[in-house]
């Protein structure tokens, strides 16, 4: 890694990591050689304790400009307290399709992006959640993505 690219992602990590009381949980984890393989499913356990608040889940993907797509199809495993799982497979663009403008906050080559899958969730019961995540791109392994992650962020509601 050069050293302004080391720089880059120092400056990424010091800005990027603020205080947000919001944030119930927030993990990332790094790809290797930024070489997203179909085999290697990173995984994010989230323990609820709070039912009755409503929450924003993200993915949170930082890649480098030379990622050769605009979007990125992600398969997402969800497994319940209970042990019941579902799967989905969602698109999330990383840049503009036409002018290939990258939508994420970057530093240098660096992106990260911030996409919300779930919006005003309620849990509808306390314990671990466990996240899957997996590429389900054509590409195998898929080039430039150096880390994905989770985060799980409570809605504050207003105060009479």
């Amino acid at each position: 890694m050069t050293i302004s690219r080391l720089f880059a992602l120092l400056c990424l990590v010091v800005f990027s990591s603020g205080c947000d009381k919001n944030v119930v949980y927030k993990a990332h984890e790094d790809i290797e050689d930024g070489l997203w393989y179909i085999k290697n499913k990173p995984e994010f356990k989230v323990e609820i304790t709070d039912t009755l608040a409503t929450y924003n889940l993200y993915y949170l993907v930082r890649n480098s400009v030379q990622y050769p797509y605009y979007n990125l199809y992600l398969t997402r495993k969800t497994t319940t307290p209970g042990g019941e799982s579902s799967s989905s497979l969602e698109e999330v663009f990383l840049s503009n399709q036409t002018t290939g403008k990258p939508f994420g906050k970057g530093l240098g080559d660096l992106f990260d992006h911030k996409i919300a899958f779930k919006k005003h969730y309620q849990f509808p019961r306390s314990g671990t959640y466990t996240y899957t995540l997996t590429q389900s791109m054509r590409q195998n392994p898929l080039p430039f993505v150096i880390s994905v992650g989770i985060s799980v962020e409570k809605i504050e509601t207003a105060q009479p």
